[in-house]
């Protein structure tokens, strides 16, 4: 006589619970139930927590089993179309309410709800419960992809209206280059590089240091715990791969521009170009540099006076100065050898422009 004690039963199916699958579990549920003979359905379906159809399918596929292998065909646990059924099949309009509420805009409610509020999937979900559905954020994320959405960023494609003559320019900028490069006469391309905080603040990127030693740096980025700014000017030669900057303490302005130029031509020019009669120097529209500024085409005229060389200047058309050689042969070298380094003392910049190499 075999004792039915549902403990004894409950015992060993938590002892082998947690090294079994679905299928397993209601298979040994089965062996227990044909064990205890008439009646061991029912018992071991109140010790397991199993239902009792369950305990019956896994009898039933012990049973199919018999002398054959074991191994469900193709490795199943359930049968095609078994579980519980997905929450968006049995509410139809989750999908709907969810898109209404990711993309409002295109749905002609410029009133939703969370138009103006951070679309996270805990508030998309926080919503639709107050719709009067029952979904978690997992589930809103789970969704979201199955519908083909994304987290994006902006992306910067829409340049306005190009001038008619905007290629020209840069058609004409290339043959005026490769004509002066032919002669043997300079060709420099300038710019002014974005201002730097001087101090113990954090200056992005990463460099290798001991492991948990990071380099210490003020939380705050105030220009007055510092040193000021600098403002470095380039001047990079196209034809020989090699740059000049200026560190200046004070405005970009168009003296200081051309003062730029002028210690690159006595330092460096003058001595690579000791034949030159003309400068061709392409540079951006904007800034100190700039096409309608002044004050420059009067400091560059000075220089000219000075050297007696004819300069030409090109400009790239508005919105363009990322076309600009000195702005990737030059300034990102220069980005990338000081990035996470701190930028303490005037010192340390020019120390770190100096060595900067585009190797």
């Amino acid at each position: 006589t075999i004792c039915m004690n549902t403990e004894h039963i409950q015992e060993r199916f938590e002892l082998f619970k947690p090294f079994l699958n679905e299928r397993q579990r209601r298979i040994l549920a089965a062996i227990e139930a044909q064990i205890l003979g008439y009646g061991g359905i029912a018992l071991v379906a109140r010790a397991t927590g199993l239902s009792r159809n369950t305990v019956v399918a896994g009898g039933i596929e012990l049973k199919a089993r018999k002398g054959a292998d074991v191994t469900p065909e193709g490795g199943r646990i359930r049968r095609p179309g078994g579980g519980r059924k997905r929450t968006v099949q049995k509410d139809l309009t989750l999908g709907g309410d969810l898109e209404y509420l990711i993309e409002p805009v295109t749905r002609g409610d410029p009133e939703s709800a969370l138009r103006w509020t951070c679309k996270s999937v805990r508030r998309l979900a926080e919503e639709l419960k107050q719709m009067g559905h029952e979904t978690s954020h997992r589930m809103v994320a789970e969704l979201l992809d199955q519908m083909g959405y994304s987290l994006q960023a902006n992306r910067k494609t829409m340049e306005g209206r190009s001038h008619p003559d905007r290629d020209a320019q840069f058609q004409y900028i290339h043959q005026k280059v490769k004509k002066f490069q032919k002669q043997g006469q300079p060709v420099i391309s300038v710019d002014t590089k974005k201002k730097e905080l001087v101090g113990h603040f954090k200056n992005q990127g990463r460099e290798w240091r001991p492991k948990d030693n990071p380099e210490e740096v003020l939380i705050y980025d105030f220009q007055a715990l510092g040193s000021g700014k600098v403002t470095p000017y380039g001047v990079y030669d196209l034809s020989q791969n090699k740059g000049w900057v200026s560190v200046g303490v004070d405005h970009d302005t168009a003296a200081f521009a051309v003062e730029s130029i002028r210690r690159w031509w006595n330092t460096m020019g003058c001595q690579v170009y000791p034949q030159a009669k003309r400068l061709l120097i392409t540079a951006d529209s904007g800034g100190s540099n700039g096409a309608r500024v002044k004050l420059w085409k009067t400091e560059l005229q000075r220089f000219t006076n000075e050297t007696g060389l004819s300069v030409s200047v090109c400009h790239f058309p508005p919105g363009t100065s990322k076309w600009n050689k000195i702005e990737h042969r030059l300034f990102s070298f220069i980005s990338q050898n000081w990035r996470g380094k701190p930028l303490i003392s005037h010192e340390v910049i020019v120390k770190l422009i100096a060595a900067t190499t585009t190797k």
